[in-house]
């Protein structure tokens, strides 16, 4: 008797998050966050010396704080959305396939995802990162380290990676399915849809000319050869390509870039300083979309949802509305699972 076929593994990629809100879990998860070379492309000296004598002895506590903020009962929200998501993709795309998830830092560990998918008979894998947009410090530093622990196997079952989606049809409708109603009920006076900020550095490295990313303001304005891998400019295009999905009209949103670290120029321009801007322009109910997020988490639920809308309202702002991210929107799961079976 025939065996039958393995099944393909699907290996969805997350960021992660700390175990619990405790101080020490907090340390621990920036601790292997912070030392991953992607995240603070510096000699490592330098960076030791950051981590260790600058942001370990501080911001644990901080975070810990936000943390509490947003953790439920049954624990962090990007881990919940991202078991949904899984659950959801599993179930679309059926038995000929085996659907895990793994996060680059803290647990599950993508060697446990590996570990499962390899114990399911799995000889080809599908890895699919959780990031729109392109950053070495986020899909590249999760696909990296994915393709370090496959290669520790003696058998390395065939591997197929999924590149970026931030103009993917699927991911583009999904948002605006979410979205739309939202806006409709919430009469926005703007939108901003707001970004994980970047290191400047991060930008310029990705341009291989070295001579196009961020040399003129209009360098965002369209991808092209030179600027195809840049953060900035595929969150730009995100961004076109929502507000048409959402038709909205010329002047009516912005760009924005948030969760930046002290020491460093990052991108602009910067969320918490475009808010007060903008109420000066006369906006006062202000909706705000994270499309570099496909989870929500601490960045967008307490960073823009609670931090940012006392920030709007202390400046005399009406409302902030946060629209969720995907999730496992079922736009979306259905938008994962073609990406899947397009990957062949």
């Amino acid at each position: 008797m025939a065996s039958p076929p393995s099944p393909t593994g699907v290996l969805l990629l997350q960021v992660g998050t700390p175990a619990s809100p405790k101080v020490s879990d907090v340390r621990r998860y920036l601790r292997e966050f912070l030392s991953d070379p992607r995240m603070l492309d510096m000699p490592a000296l330098a960076r030791a010396l950051l981590l260790n004598a600058v942001i370990l002895p501080f911001r644990p506590r901080k975070s810990a704080e936000a943390y509490r903020e947003i953790w439920t009962e049954d624990g962090s929200p990007l881990t919940l959305h991202t078991q949904a998501l899984s659950v959801g993709v599993q179930e679309m795309l059926g038995d000929g396939y085996r659907v895990t998830f793994g996060m680059r830092y803290g647990s599950p560990a993508i060697e446990a995802a590996v570990d499962e998918l390899v114990d399911a008979n799995c000889d080809r894998i599908v890895v699919l990162p959780l990031f729109p947009q392109y950053a070495s410090a986020s899909g590249g530093s999760a696909v990296a380290k994915t393709f370090d622990v496959l290669g520790e196997r003696w058998n390395v079952p065939d591997v197929t990676t999924i590149g970026v989606c931030y103009d993917d049809p699927g991911f583009l409708e999904a948002t605006a399915d979410i979205a739309g109603p939202l806006l409709e009920e919430f009469h926005p006076d703007h939108v901003v849809f707001s970004y994980h900020g970047l290191p400047e550095t991060h930008v310029r490295k990705s341009d291989p000319s070295g001579e196009w990313c961020l040399a003129a303001p209009s360098c965002c304005d369209r991808i092209t050869n030179v600027n195809r891998y840049c953060y900035r400019a595929q969150c730009f295009a995100t961004t076109r390509g929502l507000a048409s999905e959402l038709e909205l009209s010329d002047g009516s949103f912005s760009t924005t870039f948030q969760s930046r670290l002290a020491g460093q120029k990052w991108i602009e321009p910067y969320t918490d300083k475009e808010l007060p801007r903008l109420y000066e322009r006369g906006v006062r109910r202000l909706a705000v979309l994270t499309p570099s997020f496909i989870a929500d988490c601490l960045e967008t639920i307490e960073e823009i949802g609670i931090r940012g809308r006392r920030q709007w309202r202390e400046a005399g702002g009406e409302d902030l509305l946060l629209v969720p991210c995907v999730n496992s929107n079922p736009v979306w799961v259905s938008a994962v699972a073609d990406l899947v079976r397009q990957a062949g």
